[in-house]
């Protein structure tokens, strides 16, 4: 075969219309061989001769899109010293943009000998694993605009490709579970007609199947187990695995934009699937153990592991930062995607031990002119020590707010002592993020995500169960903040099923009536149950996936989180750009921002909110006034809101505030009667009613005023 020198850069096979030039970095190899596979298996070796800066490549003519390859690395296997490589593994290129192919769990797989760890096995891989493929990256994007929806305006969606759709009845069953079926114009009809902004993929990077979990019959439905950093799963893929999942995602996104929905994409750069030193060589491993992964400082055979998975990415290595970099930067330019949510963040920021928020991995995307302009969204904490950092992220980022999750749940749950941090968390967490002149932004608020009950279990079981896991339900986390309003599980009890509807619509609307940036789970809206599994990570079956064949309660939820998302939405006071701003001494109440009132419409002191059996109150978001000026300078102004709360087991009497606050006011929303008429006889200043148990009302003055 004909081979040139070829280029150092880009890493990868790029194709040019005429040839495929390849690009591999190891420090480790003393010799790499590039292996072109046949449509029949039949392997073709072709040494790489040239090497730049640990950079090995060469330009093959006349190889183009669909050829399937991989690289066998020669060099020292002294696991002792962190060397690992092994030229018997066919060994995935890391910068592959497609990938076809999935593990099979041979022996081969695994490097080291069990009779003897220090010794490779010396089984070939080949044909066990997965190869790569190169492909063409022309596509007709025919005028494509991303919809740039500002932080303060969006709606969230988390989203499994395959779960959202396998059991949707209006998607063909060839599409179901793949881009193309998450493209289909009904599922983007459902989400335009509930109002989101934006779906958050859980992973669709190029991820394998755990050995253990396909013995148990299980798979790893969720996807945090990446091989491969460029590439669209294969999995997902309706079209085909020689390239055509490359097509068929950008036609989703491009479907996705055109109704106004951005995407953004749950990376997982914390960890890669070859596991610990006991995991299959499968690419980074082979290619260059030392420099990918961070090990044990006195025994480099074993992996320093802040993930819980087994090891850790070497975020100090440059040449792991430009893995990570140039993904993020392909997947915003050639696929373009509209931000990223970056699973356990924190050791991200692990430039050494400790986490930093300065480490060299924040410096790179605060300078990046690509990355630094989409969304980057923290899940800020990972296992390691001193992993949990919420508030403590850049000013660039987001991050999910697990003190909202937590605060929210507890109070709707009737927990004492919450008060003063629900209404911390309702009016965006300034005590986490105003320190740094961060933004309410910054929060990205959620009740439930992909990771613990759904919204409908979180109100139906007080313990999880995840017994169909197959480990004796000691997986999961045990603390839910959960209550199953008086009977575990299902349940035909009337009363019990309509407490548990209304405490839905509470946490519904209390996320989507905070400030910050709220995200909702697929399929909460529809009432979606995994039978009290909070850890479905493994279940890709019925059990997870939506279910869209709806009674009447669950389309009344429909109907009710559509109202909800639709408020948020024409209101800017319910989604401001800044902190909202109580009473000062030169300022009336009447006249604030946000005022704080118990139910007897007197303003909280500092003994109201120490009070731990205090489980109600009413919220005075004033807008009559300009907030703040939108990105051309204009006044924002709006509705004044009054938002009564109670948490509490009982009725509680309410009193409207004084004539001041507003002489008239007009019921928006009920949660205990969400069939309310909104259009009926105004409330007058200083009216008293009863408030029934959990629930929620939302009020608006009388826009004549």
């Amino acid at each position: 075969m004909e081979t040139w020198p070829g280029r150092p850069y880009p890493l990868g096979a790029v194709h040019d219309g005429a040839g495929t030039n390849f690009a591999l970095f190891s420090e480790a190899a003393e010799r790499v061989e590039l292996c072109l596979f046949d449509d029949r298996g039949a392997e073709r070796r072709v040494p790489l001769t040239d090497a730049d800066g640990s950079v090995w490549h060469a330009y093959l003519p006349g190889v183009g899109p669909g050829q399937r390859y991989g690289y066998r690395v020669h060099g020292p296997y002294r696991p002792s010293e962190g060397l690992r490589c092994d030229p018997a593994k066919l060994l995935l290129d890391p910068y592959a943009t497609a990938v076809d192919g999935q593990l099979d769990g041979d022996p081969s797989l695994l490097s080291a000998d069990p009779e003897n760890p220090g010794t490779p096995n010396g089984l070939d891989s080949a044909g066990h694993g997965m190869f790569g493929v190169v492909t063409d990256r022309s596509f007709d994007w025919e005028g494509d605009r991303r919809p740039g929806h500002p932080y303060h305006e969006s709606v969230i969606y988390e989203a499994h490709v395959r779960g959202l759709t396998m059991r949707h009845p209006s998607v063909p069953k060839e599409l179901r579970g793949t881009y193309a079926g998450l493209a289909h114009p009904e599922v983007i009809d459902h989400l335009k007609e509930l109002g989101v902004t934006a779906v958050e993929l859980m992973p669709v990077h190029q991820f394998t199947q755990d050995g253990f979990l396909v013995d148990r019959g299980l798979s790893n439905y969720w996807g945090y187990n990446t091989i491969g950093f460029f590439a669209p799963h294969n999995g997902f893929a309706a079209a085909g695995t020689r390239g055509q999942q490359v097509v068929e995602f950008k036609e989703m996104v491009k479907s996705l934009h055109a109704a106004g929905i951005e995407v953004i994409l749950d990376v997982v750069f914390n960890h890669t699937a070859e596991g610990n030193d006991q995991g299959p060589t499968l690419s980074f491993r082979g290619i260059d153990n030392a420099a990918y992964y961070r090990l044990v400082d006195d025994d480099p055979a074993h992996y320093f592991d802040t993930t819980g998975t087994g090891n850790s990415l070497l975020m100090r290595h440059p040449n792991v930062l430009q893995l990570i970099m140039d993904s993020l930067r392909y997947w915003v330019t050639e696929m373009r995607v509209d931000g990223f949510r970056f699973d356990l963040a924190a050791t991200l920021a692990r430039q050494f031990h400790e986490v930093d928020r300065l480490s060299a991995f924040f410096d790179l995307v605060q300078q990046d002119p690509v990355i630094s302009q989409v969304k980057l969204i923290a899940e800020p904490w990972d296992i390691g020590d001193g992993g949990y950092q919420v508030g403590n992220f850049p000013a660039l980022w987001s991050e999910w707010n697990g003190h909202y999750r937590d605060t929210v749940r507890g109070f709707w749950r009737g927990d004492d002592d919450t008060l003063a941090d629900f209404a911390s968390r309702l009016t965006g967490s300034s005590d986490l993020y105003q320190h740094d002149r961060r933004r309410p932004r910054a929060s990205v608020n959620f009740v439930v995500a992909h990771d613990g009950f759904t919204l409908r279990d979180l109100v139906s079981y007080d313990s999880k169960h995840n017994e169909a896991n197959g480990e004796d339900n000691r997986d999961g986390a045990d603390d839910n903040r959960s209550w199953n309003c008086g009977v575990e599980g299902e349940t035909d009890d009337p009363n019990v099923r309509e407490l548990r509807s209304r405490q839905q619509r509470n946490l519904l609307a209390t996320l989507l009536l905070s400030q910050g940036v709220p995200m909702l789970a697929h399929g909460d809206e529809l009432g979606r149950t995994q039978g009290g599994n909070n850890n479905a990570y493994c279940q890709d079956n019925e059990l997870s996936w939506v279910d869209w064949e709806l009674d009447d309660e669950r389309r009344g939820l429909l109907d009710f989180a559509r109202r909800v998302v639709a408020l948020r939405h024409a209101h800017p006071g319910l989604r401001r750009r800044h902190f909202p701003v109580g009473p000062t001494p030169d300022t009336p109440p009447e006249r604030a921002e946000v005022v704080w009132l118990r139910p007897d419409a007197c303003q909280l002191d500092d003994d109201d909110w120490k009070r731990g059996d205090a489980h109600a109150l009413a919220v005075y978001l004033c807008a009559d006034k300009p907030m703040e000026r939108d990105a051309r300078g204009r006044p924002v102004t709006d509705d004044t809101f009054l938002l009564l709360f109670n948490s509490y087991r009982e009725p509680i009497d309410f009193r409207l505030p004084p004539a001041a606050f507003g002489e008239e006011w007009q019921l928006v929303l009920d949660t205990a009667d969400p069939a309310a008429d909104a259009d009926g006889a105004p409330i007058t200043a200083e009216a008293e009613f009863p408030m029934e148990a959990h629930s929620l009302r939302v009020l608006r003055r009388d826009r004549r005023e």
